[in-house]
């Protein structure tokens, strides 16, 4: 279990935002924090503290105008911690070379892969075979609907018709590296983690995952080690000191 720092790109600037209220159309998010540093300030520091496989997502779509200035900030980061972050937001078979190339360790994909809802295996299997698995780590982030998580798509917009559970994650495998999972119901909203999906991402045996979403304490994070058994990594936005919370990112840098 490790800590995974994050950098998140909206409108050009470091934020931290309300999951699920981004809109495409008009840019807009609720915002819990606007940085008043640049992604390469972030990028230096998780450098300094070691802190491989943080994040750096883009959260406007490609279509967006602040999407150059999104990209800007990537590649700044990237070129602050080479080989020590992943990119993630709108990645497809056509850019995803050029963020490797740019030194970002992984890329990671959620909407591509998808086609009406539904698995395009021929798009994951083309490129899972483009970067190489060890390269690809699968966003599968998932909101709660009569009951089940379905994976979410579209910076957390679109519902798929696909549930999350043992045998979709066994089902993906094959082509990835390694999960991201947030919680998108709770995430940004620093009001604890979502349990029901930390028990069965603990059931899971495979590749690695990490989780995001509503951590807002050191209890939630020793309850995701407790019930994840230390194998679920994480990762915290709104709730660390850096973005205007309370929790200590030196603490959490030292664990």
């Amino acid at each position: 279990m490790k800590f995974r720092p994050c950098i998140d790109i909206h409108n050009g600037t470091v934020k931290q935002i309300v999951g699920g209220s981004l809109n495409d159309d008009s840019g807009h998010a609720l915002e819990n924090f606007t940085s008043d540093y640049n992604a390469a300030y972030y990028a230096r520091l998780y450098r300094q503290y070691n802190l491989f496989g943080g994040h750096v997502i883009i959260l406007n779509p490609t279509s967006s105008p602040y999407y150059e200035a999104d990209v800007t900030q990537t590649l700044n980061a990237l070129n602050e911690f080479p080989g020590g972050l992943q990119v993630g937001g709108g990645i497809t078979f056509d850019n995803a070379l050029f963020f490797l190339k740019h030194d970002a360790s992984h890329v990671i994909v959620t909407s591509y892969v998808f086609n009406n809802g539904k698995v395009d295996f021929y798009r994951l299997k083309a490129l899972s075979e483009l970067v190489g698995k060890e390269r690809l780590v699968l966003d599968l982030s998932c909101r709660k609907k009569d009951d089940v998580y379905y994976i979410v798509t579209n910076r957390w917009q679109k519902y798929t018709e696909l549930i999350l559970n043992h045998k979709t994650l066994t089902m993906l495998s094959p082509y990835c590296d390694e999960f991201l999972i947030h919680a998108v119901d709770v995430e940004g909203k620093v009001s604890g983690i979502e349990l029901p999906l930390v028990h069965l991402l603990a059931d899971w045996n495979g590749p690695g995952i990490t989780y995001a979403g509503g951590i807002a304490s050191l209890e939630d994070i020793e309850a995701l080690k407790s019930i994840g058994k230390a194998k679920i990594d994480f990762t915290v936005g709104s709730s660390l000191d850096l973005f205007g919370g309370n929790l200590s990112f030196k603490a959490l840098a030292s664990l």
